[in-house]
């Protein structure tokens, strides 16, 4: 029996990090609109590192995220705009004014073992804003579906509408994938979704099978955009989807015109599975993590899989790009002794 399933889009978040957070006022209005011709859910707007994520640390926006939620809103009929905020990087305030910009859903972001942070950010939307609140657990690779589903309890706790399952290095396999959201599904009375990386070219099958173990909210990005080797392709998901029966209300020929002539012209490169992101998922290290790798490799004369599997070997974690250029001076100095 095929259930229905609640798309979220992200390409105006994850899909971010693709474009290095310079996506302008106009891009974002006409995507909008696309995506609400296209009949989507919920469409994700902010930096990619979340609300309040602009900085040194991870990258200057061009155009502050709280006025492109507010453009979001004015060019949505009926889409809800959702926002993405990590605690420790956007703050309270910055989620009252996503809130008040326009932002009907929070996701609240947080390692896969630190649910625990979350609970502020959680109950002050659900409570005080009266969002619909998503818990992100991201990194989902690094604990066991047991461990996992104890973090994910804590959200829901907390008040979570809906908890994720997130691939954020797309490190998982189909197999893993199922274990973790089944679990999940089976042990907890919310909705459960599933967000993939395609670093490992694995992206559809993991999706496919996190709904399949019973996941509902599923994520994809227009033309793959994102962090890596990008998300999971929406308008393929939505031809695969349709195929296996499975309703989304998603009206596949416009999300495929949104696509191909709204998204594709947009793109500085094309979203591919390069040698770098290959080694994101390989080494389990967080899809964000690429282009950081990137330049501090070419800083200190490194090879850039080489930083990245030393940053797995190290357990890093999202949120501490500023430890990949620590690292990349210490294997620097130990290579020139």
């Amino acid at each position: 029996m095929t259930r229905e399933v609640t798309v979220v889009e992200v390409a105006l978040r994850d899909g971010s990090h693709a474009v290095k957070h310079q996506y302008t006022k106009e891009q974002v209005a006409e995507i909008v609109k696309g995506l609400d011709g296209a009949n989507i859910p919920y469409i994700e707007v902010s930096h990619g590192d979340g609300v309040g994520g602009s900085s040194i640390q991870y990258g200057y926006s061009k155009v502050y995220d709280i006025d492109l939620i507010r453009i979001a809103k004015e060019n949505a009929t009926h889409s809800k705009i959702a926002c993405l905020l990590l605690p420790g990087v956007g703050t309270v305030e910055d989620l009252k004014q996503a809130h008040a910009a326009g932002a009907e859903m929070v996701r609240v972001a947080t390692h896969c073992t630190e649910a625990d942070v979350s609970k502020q950010h959680i109950k002050f939307a659900k409570e005080e804003l009266h969002m619909e609140v998503v818990g992100f657990l991201m990194m989902s690779h690094m604990v066991s579906p047991k461990k996992l589903l104890e973090q994910a309890r804590l959200m829901e706790s907390y008040g979570a509408d809906v908890v994720y399952v997130t691939d954020s290095a797309g490190a998982l396999l189909p197999d893993g994938v199922y274990e973790r959201v089944h679990n999940l599904v089976i042990n907890m009375g919310i909705p459960i979704g599933f967000h993939a990386h395609n670093n490992l070219g694995l992206a559809m099958a993991n999706t496919i099978s996190a709904y399949q173990a019973g996941a509902s909210f599923l994520d994809g990005s227009a033309r793959a955009l994102g962090a890596g080797a990008g998300n999971t392709q929406t308008e393929v998901m939505i031809a695969v989807l349709d195929k296996m029966g499975v309703k989304t209300g998603v009206d596949l020929y416009k999300m495929m015109d949104v696509a191909e002539d709204i998204m594709s012209p947009m793109m500085t490169t094309p979203q591919i599975i390069d040698r770098n992101s290959i080694t994101l998922g390989y080494a389990g290290v967080y899809s964000s993590f690429n282009l950081h790798a990137k330049r501090a490799a070419e800083q200190f004369g490194l090879d850039a899989r080489d930083l990245l599997v030393e940053c797995g070997k190290r357990k890093t974690v999202g949120g501490q790009e500023d430890i990949i250029f620590d690292v990349a001076a210490e294997m620097a100095h130990k290579n020139n002794s």
